[in-house]
Parts: C-alpha cells; structure tokens; sequence
C-alpha cells in the first residue's frame, strides 16, 4: 500500500542556502530518518521525539498531520490511525542545518500522544546528582493514564522491543 517514495526536498549545495536560504533541503541520516520533535500547542509540553524519513515528511506537509517511520516496525505510521488520537499540525519548523524537525500540534480525543496512555511520552525523571548504576530508579511525574492502551490497541503488539 505504501508507495515507494522519493527524497523530492531540494538537493543541499551549500552551507549558506541550508543555513540562510528558504529552501526545504532537509539532511536524512544515514538511515534516511530525521528526528522530530513534538510539543503540544496549547502549553508547550513536550509529547514525543519520533522520527521521519522523505514519506513521512512529505506526508506530513501535504495532510497536515503527523505521520512518522517507526524504526521499530520499519514503517510509516499515521499517529492517531488506530487510537483517534491525531496530532494536528499548528506549526512546523526546521532547525538551523536542517537536521531535525519541530512541530506544535492539537492532539484530539483525550490529548494523549503517548501509546502507554499517558499525555505525553516523557512522562518518567531521571534523578539528577545520583549515582548511576544499574539500580538507578526513575521518578513517576505523571501518574494519571488518559486511556487504556489494551483497550485503545486491541490485539496489536507493542512497538517497544527490548
């Protein structure tokens, strides 16, 4: 179903142009994936850091909502497909060497962008000025799910893979 895409951005030729210009020549990895960061637009509350690679990124600017490649299961991902949860794009920007993606988004249903439950995947902290060894414990900063991931994803399996 998914058509083989091409990377149609602009070919990068000079530092100036990426840096300075108004082109759209956005650097892929190695593994043709550019990160992209994504913060909810009302409160500017970090959601999730997901990758794109040309498809999802062109998806993504023709629809108007975030499509991402999941490298766990090697294809692209409309986000909400499954939960409803779509994340609708109010802004998007690129960074200074067109190396990473930023997008603020309304996330429908219950707000929650993360397939735990949670509203945002960063929903753990990371003790600071701790002694890091394997007992190294993290702290709950959101406690509360907004949905119930075996409900919302019946029988699909977990992306997480150990």
């Amino acid at each position: 179903m998914s058509q083989n895409y091409e990377n149609n951005f602009k070919q990068r030729l000079s530092v100036e142009e990426v840096e300075e210009g108004l082109s759209l020549s956005p650097k892929f990895d190695e593994n043709g994936l550019i990160p992209c960061i994504t913060t909810d637009n009302n409160t500017g509350e970090l959601l999730m850091v997901g990758y794109m690679n040309a498809e999802a990124l062109t998806k993504t600017i023709e629809n108007g909502e975030a499509y991402y490649f999941s490298r766990s299961q090697k294809k692209i991902w409309h986000k909400g497909s499954v939960s409803g949860l779509t994340q609708k794009i109010v802004e998007m920007r690129i960074d200074d060497d067109q190396d990473s993606i930023w997008i603020s988004v309304d996330v429908s249903g219950t707000g929650a962008s993360c397939h735990v439950g949670y509203k945002s995947c960063f929903y753990r902290s990371i003790p600071l000025k701790s002694k890091v060894n394997e007992n190294i414990e993290l702290i709950m900063s959101d406690e509360e799910k907004l949905f119930d991931p075996d409900e919302v994803y019946k029988g699909l399996p977990n992306p997480t893979k150990l």
